[in-house]
């Protein structure tokens, strides 16, 4: 069951998409694909050596009401942090959420 109660922070989902430089040059970017409540709930964090220099993963849950369109590859900005979503579980009995399976890496 979602409680609206639960969904208490305000998120943006973006996807990929060409943006354009100051000079009108095609770069990569992303664009914003909906604003909705979310409820963020940190699983676990991991901090490792990569090439030389220390990295630190954070991986969260992240529940929103059903929407269509979400999908692995795009992802969520909340309080300037951009999270990667990996996963999309879906409430595949009642359609009430979706779970969006996230990663930030820093």
């Amino acid at each position: 069951m979602l409680r609206a109660g639960s969904l208490n922070r305000r998120i943006t989902i973006q996807q990929p998409a060409e943006v354009q430089d100051a000079l009108g040059q095609p770069i990569p970017g992303w664009v914003d694909v909906a604003s909705v409540w979310a409820d963020i709930r940190m699983k676990s964090g991991l901090e490792a050596i990569k090439a030389g220099a220390p990295v630190s993963t954070v991986q969260a849950s992240i529940r929103i009401r059903y929407r269509e369109g979400v999908t692995a590859g795009m992802r969520v900005v909340h309080n300037l942090v951009a999270y990667n979503i990996q996963a999309v579980m879906p409430d595949v009995s009642g359609r009430m959420y979706l779970d969006l399976a996230c990663e930030v890496v820093s």
